[in-house]
């Protein structure tokens, strides 16, 4: 827990805002990984128009966005076990190298024309094998890549700005990329920015592996404990029920984008770049915003609030027809989808044990990529039955209900354990 005043504080300076960077290795890491995720977001534009392209399928895509991530859903609870067990810098390093690889083949494949939807299905398999280890790995990690302790929610609110800037730069580059030559620039820039953060964790100084616990236990029996530890806690089981419902029926509406920009919108593929980068600007706006925070305490209320804002921004969007209206209202939808992640991520991660940190960081990741594939395939399926816009109007509603619900469970909690704010209170209270 942490202590602090009542009043959640604004940064006062630039240099509160960016206290992680007094770490060296955070320094590379934010750098090279900064680089990497504008690649990342790139070949994820290029992925869903080439899928888009051959099938003309709003089930298709639906399908694919299952079927790519289902091994994240399956393999993250395990793989948070091996984060907690194994060196996690020289995990990293296997995973970027690994998805690198992969990238590249991808864009072989494309500019060989060769490529084909089962082929595409089989590397996003490998992909989300890839990811799922990785994804639990890197986020327990970043506990290790700053020297002052108090910088680690800085740290995780600048990670948001980071992946937020590329998720501004990526898609809005991929859409122009896709218009004048196609997908596979895409891809291969993708494989080329693993470079970045690969060098980048090279260049580190690690010297403490920070796994607390030795191994004394087989992996089912540590996952055991760490279920028990996640679910046992009622402020942690909300905030990941809560993130899991709002991404299982609300934030799978980005599957429809490409039909959204095309069909609705009446565009192409620099109209879906755009549209994923006005996305972007309010999730980075959102990051700024949570990185200014020098408390941490009132986060459950920020991530109720932004669920409501997440949930009226696609109502809104469902009934537009105007390409200027949606990309204003996808910056308001982009700031209420990241404050969600950003304030249930650092809530987590400064209320839980060292020893489980990957464990539970692991539920907080198959909470948004184990309902997303079943949340693709749902609104990909609605989709092709009732339309596109019917169904992310749906996503609203629900993104709504979701809100409702946890802020009053929250709420009922702390009146029930009589949680006390003001001046020494908990992370949970205003």
């Amino acid at each position: 827990m942490t202590e602090g005043n009542d009043k959640l504080k604004p940064a006062k300076s630039f240099g509160t805002l960016v206290r992680a960077f007094r770490s060296r290795n955070y320094q590379l890491y934010f750098l090279g990984q900064g680089v990497s995720l504008i690649g990342t977001w790139m070949q994820n534009v290029a992925l869903s128009w080439l899928v888009y392209r051959l099938t003309e399928s709003a089930f298709m895509l639906g399908v694919v966005g299952f079927i790519t991530q289902t091994p994240m859903m399956i393999l993250t609870p395990l793989t948070g076990v091996l984060a907690d067990r194994w060196n996690r810098y020289r995990t990293m390093i296997v995973t970027q190298v690994s998805m690198m690889i992969l990238a590249l083949i991808l864009a072989i494949l494309v500019f060989t024309h060769w490529i084909s939807m089962w082929q595409i299905i089989v590397l996003g398999c490998f992909l989300g094998v890839a990811n799922a280890l990785d994804a639990p790995t890197r986020h327990s990690f970043i506990v290790q890549l700053v020297d002052h302790r108090e910088d680690l929610s800085n740290a995780i609110a600048l990670n948001s700005a980071m992946f937020n800037s590329a998720r501004l730069i990526g898609p809005s580059v991929a859409g122009l990329l896709i218009a004048l030559t196609g997908e596979g620039v895409c891809f291969l820039l993708n494989a080329l920015s693993f470079l970045a953060v690969i060098l980048a964790l090279l260049a580190m100084k690690i010297t403490t592996q920070d796994n607390i616990s030795p191994v004394k236990a087989g992996i089912l029996q540590e996952l055991k404990e760490g279920f028990i530890y996640t679910f046992g806690s009622r402020p942690i089981r909300l905030t990941l029920l809560h993130f899991a419902f709002v991404a299982l029926l609300g934030m799978s509406f980005t599957v429809l984008l490409p039909i959204l920009a095309t069909a609705i919108l009446k565009g192409g593929p620099s109209s879906l770049g755009f549209l994923m980068g006005a996305m972007g600007v309010g999730a980075l706006l959102s990051s700024i915003l949570m990185a200014a925070r020098e408390d941490t305490r009132g986060l459950w209320k920020i991530a109720g609030a932004s669920s409501t804002i997440f949930g009226l921004g696609l109502i809104a969007l469902s009934r537009s027809h105007s390409f200027i209206l949606s990309l204003i209202l996808m910056v308001i939808i982009g700031f209420g989808m990241v404050t969600i992640m950003t304030a249930s991520n650092t809530f987590l991660q400064t209320n839980i044990e060292d020893s489980k940190r990957a464990r539970v960081m692991a539920f907080y990741l198959l909470s948004f990529f184990g309902t997303m594939p079943f949340g693709n395939l749902i609104t990909g399926t609605i989709a092709h039955s009732i339309g596109v816009p019917t169904t992310i109007l749906l996503a609203g509603i629900f993104s709504l209900l979701g809100s409702l619900v946890f802020t009053l469970r929250f709420s009922s909690y702390l009146k029930k354990e009589k949680i006390k704010t003001g001046p020494g209170s908990t992370d949970y209270a205003d």
